[in-house]
């Protein structure tokens, strides 16, 4: 019997072994077909594929039954015939080492980002904004930068979003004009993300990439599971997620070139959302990444419906493709269908046009990267089987599995430090108390107790050139007192950021290595 060697994933068996070589696993790969065909089951066996050769695994869990790679399935007589068939050796049930993520935080770990992490054009995107609001929101990053003002959750977004507004004449002539309208729009759309669950996504402590990398005590890949179920019924949201997620790994993760195998292998589910309704100048900035991010280690598996559900210009890098049956029962439908079929090395056995729409469940035609990357010829192949349970984890396993977690509750419990929220509102409120003096520090208090003179009588004439001082140069030092207070939060942000933040492709935070 055939087993797969250390060095490829055995996608299953047509006129012969039909396998993927890990070193062109960070080449990217697309897993399509219509809904019921088994592009989850192909998914899950390249997810754990993967995760038995070493490389760690991130995939979306959109319907929740990607859970059951965490436990071990169960070896029917329909399991081992197949498995026979292809020619898999000592087939037997196992569970993968999994990590569950949610970024509303019920159904796994959270997962938090900061705004000013996120960067001005993906919360753009994420909020729906037009091309006029999106420009504004690039002023309130730069009045963030130029201020020295921390933008962590969306309390401090919202915040200079009310500073900008009162401020509108005096930043407008700095920056370009700032109308009501559109800040007005900004800050309804802010509302509708902190309803859809902003809220937590936003926040401390982020996600240190170092987390979703890494082996078991066996040097198995974690395969981390973010629970989307939920999410993609805020579409803006999820996609905005997986491109920060994406433009974070490239931004963040070193070069490595061509290895024997990828850093980390990317499934995304429902991947048409990424696409859809987003402007021309982020769709070039996407296919950037992904013709960049393989350099990175870093594998991309979209999984959607039809390839054509994906932008030409990044289905022309996707080398490893898995397609299932489609349906040509629509005009679309048969335009989708002559449209996977074009992309296939031609084989002459095949009329592959007759073939995707007659395939059967558990079929796929498949085409892998081989010897110096050149598309190996499509075949007609009966997919692996994985070992790990076809359908979903119950709650309570999935809540065993959490409470097992390397993580542990690392990420579990919120931090909400002091950033622009709090600056301004300090500062808002020494604006309506000008006379209030400013807090005095213990040990000052302390130092000025044991350092003080004796009574003498000559208090009552110090009082009286203390209040006429006061009189006449009050005004001047509440002043001071809030420019000091100004160069404390730049400070703040400046040792850490500098002076100007440097964003990247996708205008997050650039410069960060993963720990």
């Amino acid at each position: 019997m055939k087993q797969s060697s250390p060095n490829t994933i055995l996608v299953g068996k047509g006129d012969n072994p039909v396998e993927l070589l890990l070193r062109y696993g960070n080449r990217h790969g697309l897993i399509a077909g219509a809904t019921g065909t088994g592009k989850t089951v192909s998914l899950m066996m390249l997810a754990e594929n993967f995760s038995r050769q070493g490389v760690p695994v991130f995939v979306t869990d959109i319907k929740g039954d990607i859970s059951g790679l965490a436990a071990a399935g169960k070896g029917s007589d329909k399991l081992l015939a197949r498995a026979d068939k292809i020619g898999i050796s000592n087939f037997s049930p196992q569970a993968n080492p999994c990590v569950f993520w949610d970024l509303l935080g019920r159904q796994g770990h959270p997962i938090r980002t900061t705004v000013s992490e996120m960067g001005p054009t993906l919360l753009a995107r994420m909020l729906g904004l037009n091309d006029i609001q999106s420009s504004i929101l690039d002023i309130v990053f730069a009045l963030a930068d130029s201020r020295g003002l921390l933008l962590l959750d969306l309390d401090d977004l919202k915040a200079l979003l009310t500073l900008v507004s009162k401020e509108r004449k005096t930043i407008s002539a700095e920056y370009g004009l700032v109308s009501a309208q559109s800040l007005a729009a900004i800050q309804r759309s802010l509302m509708s993300l902190k309803r859809d669950g902003g809220e937590v996504f936003f926040g401390e402590p982020a996600l240190e990439l170092s987390d979703i990398m890494g082996v078991d005590e066996q040097n198995h890949g974690l395969i981390n599971i973010l629970a989307a179920d939920k999410l993609v019924l805020t579409p803006n949201l999820y996609a905005s997620f997986i491109l920060w997620l994406l433009s974070e790994l490239y931004e963040n993760l070193p070069e490595v070139g061509d290895g024997d195998k990828p850093k980390l292998a990317f499934f995304i589910d429902e991947a048409h959302l990424l696409f859809e309704d987003s402007p021309d100048h982020l769709l070039k900035r996407i296919e950037q990444i992904m013709r960049l991010i393989r350099s990175k280690g870093v594998g991309v598996y979209f999984c959607s419906q039809f390839p054509d559900d994906i932008p030409d210009a990044i289905l022309g890098q996707l080398g490893n493709r898995i397609q299932h049956a489609l349906r040509a029962y629509t005009p679309r439908d048969q335009k989708s269908v002559r449209a996977a079929a074009e992309t296939f090395v031609a084989n002459p056995k095949l009329d592959i046009t007759a073939v995707i729409s007659s395939l059967a469940v558990g079929e796929a035609l498949v085409s892998t990267l081989q010897d110096n990357g050149v598309p190996s010829m499509v075949e007609q192949t009966l997919i692996s089987p994985p070992r790990c349970r076809m359908g979903p984890l119950t709650l309570t396993e999935r809540n065993a599995c959490r409470a097992q977690s390397h993580i542990g509750n690392q990420y579990d419990i919120a931090i909400n430090r002091e950033s622009a929220y709090e600056r301004l509102n300090q500062l808002e409120q020494l604006e309506k108390a000008p006379d209030a003096e400013p807090p005095i520090e213990k040990a000052d208090t302390e130092k000025s107790a044991q350092t003080k003179p004796s009574s003498t009588k000559n208090d009552s004439e110090d009082d009286q050139s203390n209040w006429f001082s006061e009189l006449l140069f009050g005004t001047k030092r509440r002043q001071g007192l809030v420019q000091s207070f100004s160069k404390q939060a730049a400070r703040a942000v400046g040792s850490k950021f500098g002076k100007q933040i440097l964003r990247g492709i996708l205008g997050s935070i650039s410069g960060k290595s993963a720990k």
